[in-house]
Order: C-alpha cells, then sequence, then structure tokens
C-alpha cells in the first residue's frame, strides 16, 4: 500500500478501537442498578453510642414520633450502610434500629404532607431526631427550609415485606422501587418466586396504626441500671438546619421515649472519633462547633514537637466498632481526617 493511504488507514483503525473500547466502557459503567450500588439485607449488630446501646431489629410495624432532619449534597453518591449508593434524589431515609431496606410512611406533623421512603441508612448520631431523609423527602415534606420538622412514622408492612425479599433475591432498588410503587398503585407487588410463600398477599387497605406508639429498642449498659423515671418522649432543640446546611453536619436523634443514662454509666477511656488537630484554640473551636450535632465533643490539649496541638473529637465510645461507625459517617459527609483513637 503507498505511504500516502497506509497512514490515513492505519489512523481510521485507531479511532475504530477507541470508540469501541469506550462503547464497552460505557455498557459497563452506567446504569444505577450496578452490581456495586444494589446493596443488601441488612439489620446488623447492636452498638453503643454515647453510652446508649441500640439493637437493630427485624420489625414491620413500627411507629415513632419525633424530629426528622435531611441530609443531601455531603452524602450524595456515598454508599450507604447496607452498600447502595446514596442519592439525594431517591426517597429514602436513615434509621437506627430498623432493618434495610424496609418501608416508612413519614407524615409532617406541622403541616400534613407525606411521603414514603425506603430505609438503607444508619443514622442519626446524636439524641434529639429520629430520622434522617434523603433531600427529595424533605422537598416533599416541606422541611428543607427549616431543616427540621416533628413527624410521625408508620412501617409499611407489606411493602417493608415485599422489599425485603426482593433484597434476599438480589434485587436492588430500581426493583424495591417498582414494588413500591405498584402497592401505591392498588395492585400489589409480585414477588420472587423463591419467596413468595414467605411474604404475605398485599392488604386491601392500608393496615390502621397501633394505638400507642411503640419507641425504639434502647438498652443500657449492665453497669448503668435503667432510670426509674418513666420514659419521655424525644423532644430538645430543633434548631439549625441539619445535614442540609451550608457546613455538612449530621442530624441528631433520640429514640423515642428514651432517656439519657446518669453520666456514671459511661466509662472513662474508651475511644474517641479524632476530626482534626489545630495549632490554634480558636480553629479547633471552630471546627468543634460544626460537629457539635455528631454527639459530644470536646477539645483535648497535647503538645508534638515542642509545639501545642488541640484536638478536636467525639466520645467516649464504649467499643471501637461504635466509634468507627461514627467516623465513618464523618467521614462521608467531608471529614475526611477523622479517625478513630484510644484513650
Amino acid at each position: 500500500m503507498p505511504l500516502a493511504l497506509e497512514r490515513p488507514a492505519r489512523l481510521c483503525t485507531a479511532l475504530l478501537a477507541l470508540m469501541l473500547a469506550g462503547a464497552c466502557a460505557s455498557k459497563h459503567t452506567s446504569g444505577t442498578g450496578s452490581a456495586a450500588s444494589r446493596g443488601t439485607y441488612k439489620i446488623g449488630k447492636p452498638y453503643s453510642i454515647d453510652g446508649i446501646t441500640y439493637v437493630p431489629m427485624e420489625e414491620f410495624r413500627h411507629v415513632e414520633t419525633g424530629i426528622a432532619s435531611w441530609y443531601g449534597p455531603g452524602f450524595h453518591g456515598k454508599n450507604t450502610a447496607n452498600g447502595e449508593t446514596y442519592d439525594q434524589h431517591d426517597r429514602t431515609a436513615a434509621h437506627r434500629t430498623l432493618q434495610m431496606p424496609s418501608v416508612l410512611r413519614v407524615t409532617n406533623l406541622e403541616n400534613g404532607q407525606s411521603t414514603v421512603v425506603r430505609v438503607n441508612d444508619r443514622g442519626p448520631f446524636a439524641r434529639s431526631r429520629i430520622i434522617d431523609l434523603s433531600r427529595v423527602a424533605a422537598e416533599e415534606l416541606g422541611m428543607t427550609r427549616s431543616g427540621t420538622a416533628r413527624v410521625r412514622i408508620d412501617q409499611l408492612e407489606a411493602e417493608s415485606q415485599a422489599v425485603k425479599q426482593i433484597a434476599i433475591s438480589g434485587g436492588g432498588p430500581d426493583e424495591q422501587r417498582a414494588a413500591i410503587d405498584r402497592y401505591a398503585a392498588g395492585r400489589g407487588a409480585p414477588l420472587p418466586a423463591t419467596a413468595t410463600a414467605q411474604a404475605p398477599p398485599p392488604p386491601s387497605a392500608p393496615p390502621p396504626p397501633p394505638p400507642v406508639p411503640t419507641p425504639a429498642v434502647t438498652v443500657y449498659p449492665s453497669a448503668s441500671p435503667r432510670p426509674a423515671a418513666a420514659p419521655v418522649e424525644a423532644s430538645g432543640s430543633v434548631g439549625g438546619a441539619g445535614r442540609g446546611g451550608s457546613a455538612p453536619s449530621i442530624a441528631s436523634i433520640a429514640a423515642a421515649a428514651s432517656v439519657p443514662p446518669p453520666a456514671s454509666g459511661v466509662p472513662g477511656g474508651g475511644f474517641y472519633v479524632q476530626t482534626g488537630a489545630f495549632s490554634t484554640a480558636g480553629n479547633a473551636e471552630k471546627q468543634r462547633g460544626m460537629i457539635a450535632s455528631y454527639g459530644t465533643s470536646e477539645i483535648s490539649q497535647s503538645s508534638s514537637g515542642g509545639r501545642e496541638l488541640y484536638r478536636v473529637r467525639l466520645g467516649p465510645y464504649t467499643t471501637q466498632e461504635a466509634a468507627g461507625i461514627v467516623a465513618d459517617r464523618l467521614k462521608r459527609s467531608g471529614y475526611g481526617d477523622a479517625r478513630v483513637v484510644a484513650d
């Protein structure tokens, strides 16, 4: 072949190879249903935060009333607790004890608006709020501007059973959302053949909620006896914009009807989550204010190489696993230096 014709031929061959490679890459990485984002069915082990032990368990008729908040940009695209990819435009939520996935109707008691969400994450991690909602769910409840709202949670039994079986059978968020939509349309949701016998048929009408709200499970450490006072419903300050504000933050939670344990119940030492070390106390105080909603925070003074350092940290936590849960959530909200330290 003449040299003048050989070079264009080689160029065309190279361009065709690049186009084919790009098409293959696009085929394998596109779509929300990829294996990396499908998630799993997960309940999880008990964990302790701020001296309170939370026991995740499988429930299908959970009812709870308290303060909701929302989280969005700082977590978008990162992993949730059950392995899905968090999408702030999907109707999802974080809860401390319910199995993942499960389905809840959340009603804003201040304006009557409601939405249906799938639980696919753990949290919030402090004491005054009961659920964290995705951005789109918060928009549907009319609470993005205020950041928080008083809500009622009603678990949808049939839908929760359906998404459980779909997740166990390998189905991801897309299949679960389709099942929820079919229930909303009154058609029910066909389940995988391997699980059909285990799931109840869809009810003709939504089951009435129990007359008395069921508090979230809270178990106090054996070293600290449970307070004798009657449980009270979670309340506390509702100020701040939660995780929807300008600074990355995590909305706090208290299980409805939980009472904080006595201070003596938290052992000395333990595990902490350090978020940063600063050469000036002013900068340390600034970061401490930004992470205050994550839990109990402090500034610990130390020295290194003849210089004074001010370490910002959260805790103490009774186990390394509990501290790890908080550190992981901090990292996903933008605090990349968060790490577990033992004292």
